[in-house]
């Protein structure tokens, strides 16, 4: 029976690539990771004089993509007081593009199959420790009213691992049963109205499926951009191993008509100065090439798992004070993507973080397969995930800390429903329009959340934030305050799921 299993998988295995969908994409032969012209210009950067720094944000305050040589020059930047401004003109700029509020999700990990070997991964394929499961569909079932009805989310990042059990038919299968969870809350009906995926890289036809099984972001992160260091983590002839294959995911599904796509690298990889500047060359060529540039970039930073000694051996290994760094730096290169914080970070990290330019960050965290379920169970069991989490405090714990920062949490997925994904939100975002709408809709999905989910301590927190909110609408939106406040009384009286 194993011998049986191992040719399937390698049958499966063997049809998962296709060459000419990287082929079409190269240029003359090349891709767009130049590794010796990054390290050349992170070799030639010098700190830039305080004028030039300053030309360089006026630029990012317009939302215009920085280029490479600008990105270096600011990677230079030694200056305390010149960081200072960096970090202030990031925190502008969010506020510009997605206006005072913070996006927040859960991670759902379905299945931990893995058919690769990556030296970094707890679920790597020849991790003996690790307790390997792949929820049934009543146990998505469970997971989600865990998730819609008790804790509050709105939105999932749906995670699996690489292998024939948990391939398209299984990830459409999950997508269409949280969609249709409907859980009664103390107002209104909970339910997750957004399923990202976190998944392989997939063939162009599989990615037109993917997206009428109600795909929201497509996420796939090349780890790291390095090739050498690539091919060092990751064995050769294992999926994994194939760099262009996974360089050239986000192409494939928006050839596919997937809209929102996200990117991001593993920190403590790779140098992180290379890193930071590979992500700007992927941004760049996602515009060029296929019109849009990435909807979100996330940070994860690399932490202990069970079993797995590369995580405390890296030489690449992130300080704090750097990840600070690149954070700040990737805001201002691209300046229009939504910028994504996890739990990996520990809550005080988290809370140093925020301002820099963030726009979403996960809350009640839990990685292991069937964690939401298990309520009376440690949040964290190591042979059970796929990485050390830093903070597991509960949403309401995250939505309270928000408030008290003068943040405003926001629960909405509107602008996917009509239709303000793809080259239509960026165009919203570069010009600052789509702020509006998130203003409008983060109000009444917080109000949806406090009424329906908030303890006492945060509602308390909550409602002056509601108030500032609206005073803003009515000074600054008076053309849809008649709605807005219609919407928002219906709100208030139980219904759910009005939106602009």
């Amino acid at each position: 029976m194993i011998t049986t299993m191992t040719e399937e998988i390698k049958t499966w295995e063997a049809e998962r690539i296709r060459q000419d969908q990287i082929d079409r994409y190269l240029k003359r032969g090349r891709d767009f990771i130049p590794d010796d012209e990054i390290e050349a210009r992170l070799a030639g950067a010098v700190c830039p004089d305080a004028s030039w720094v300053r030309e360089i944000l006026a630029k990012a305050m317009e939302i215009q993509t920085l280029s490479p040589d600008e990105t270096a020059a600011l990677l230079a930047v030694r200056n305390p007081e010149l960081w200072r401004e960096m970090e202030e003109a990031g925190a502008k700029i969010k506020n510009k593009v997605y206006d005072n509020r913070i996006v927040t999700f859960a991670p759902l990990y379905l299945s931990n199959h893995c058919v690769n070997n990556c030296a970094y991964c707890g679920l790597r394929r020849d991790n003996e420790v690790i307790h390997r499961n792949r929820l049934t569909q009543d146990e998505v079932r469970a997971e989600t009213e865990a998730l819609a009805g008790r804790i509050g989310h709105k939105r999932l990042i749906v995670v699996y691992g690489e292998h024939p059990d948990s391939g398209l038919d299984y990830i459409t299968e999950t997508m269409r049963t949280i969609y249709r969870v409907k859980v009664k809350t103390r107002r209104g009906w909970g339910a997750i109205r957004r399923v990202n995926v976190n998944a392989a890289p997939m063939a162009v036809e599989e990615l037109k499926e993917l997206g009428s099984a109600g795909l929201g972001t497509y996420q796939v992160f090349q780890e790291t951009y390095h090739k050498k260091t690539y091919a060092r983590l990751h064995p050769k002839g294992t999926l994994k191993g194939n760099y262009l294959w996974r360089l050239y995911s986000m192409h494939r599904a928006l050839e596919a008509g997937v809209d929102d796509v996200g990117v991001g690298v593993l920190f403590g990889l790779g140098d992180w100065r290379f890193e930071v500047m590979a992500l700007l060359y992927h941004a760049i060529e996602l515009e060029a090439a296929m019109g849009i540039g990435p909807h979100t970039i996330s940070f994860p930073r690399m932490e202990p798992a069970a079993n797995t000694p590369f995580t405390a051996s890296s030489r690449h290994q992130v300080s704090d004070a750097d990840f600070q760094r690149a954070i700040t730096v990737l805001r201002l290169a691209v300046p229009y993507t939504g910028m994504i914080l996890t739990a990996r970070e520990n809550a005080a990290m988290r809370r140093s973080l925020m301002p820099l330019g963030i726009t979403q960050t996960d809350a009640s965290s839990r990685i292991k397969v069937g964690a939401y379920g298990e309520a009376d169970q440690p949040a964290q069991e190591g042979d059970r995930q796929q990485f050390q989490l830093g903070d597991t405090r509960s949403l309401d714990e995250v939505v309270r800390e928000l408030a008290q920062m003068g943040y405003i949490t926001s629960f909405c997925t509107a602008g996917y429903r009509c239709g303000r994904t793809g080259k239509c939100i960026m165009d919203l975002l570069r010009s600052g329009q789509e702020g509006k709408f998130c203003k409008l809709n983060a109000v009444l999905t917080f109000r949806e959340w406090l009424d329906d989910f908030a303890s006492p301590e945060t509602k308390v927190a909550g409602e002056p934030i509601v108030e500032r909110e609206i005073g803003e609408i009515r000074a600054r939106m008076p053309k849809v305050l008649e709605q807005f406040m219609d919407h928002y009384r219906r709100t208030s009286g139980g219904e759910r799921d009005l939106y602009f």
